[in-house]
């Protein structure tokens, strides 16, 4: 294995959704619901939303999906890079608001 993480891997998605049918349809439902092209988002900027969730879960596979879908809906790499950025900046104030949480349960300790 040369990558843990290969785009070729995508292509077990119809084995898995055979695996767990009922799941994979409701997956599949959700996943038509945020494709559709007749929503108040328009598409790039719900790819763009997508990349940047993409970006803070660090899933690979989502990021290959993603960034390629905001490249033909017309997303720039400007854009890309922001988004990445404003997820990088979500990210960390979680973790400085979840400081907060941590002074709590020390104090209670």
């Amino acid at each position: 294995m040369a990558d843990y993480h290969e785009h070729a891997d995508l292509a077990r998605l119809k084995e898995l959704f055979t695996l767990a049918k009922p799941e994979a349809d409701g997956y599949l439902a959700l996943n038509k619901a945020f494709n559709r092209e007749d929503g108040a988002i328009p598409k790039k900027y719900r790819e763009l939303m997508a990349l940047a969730v993409a970006l803070t879960t660090q899933c690979p596979y989502c990021l290959d999906v993603h960034i390629a879908a905001a490249k033909r809906a017309g997303a720039t790499r400007e854009e890309v890079a922001e988004a990445a950025m404003i997820a990088a900046a979500l990210r960390a104030g979680a973790a400085i608001t979840h400081g907060t949480l941590a002074l709590k349960l020390y104090d209670r300790t």
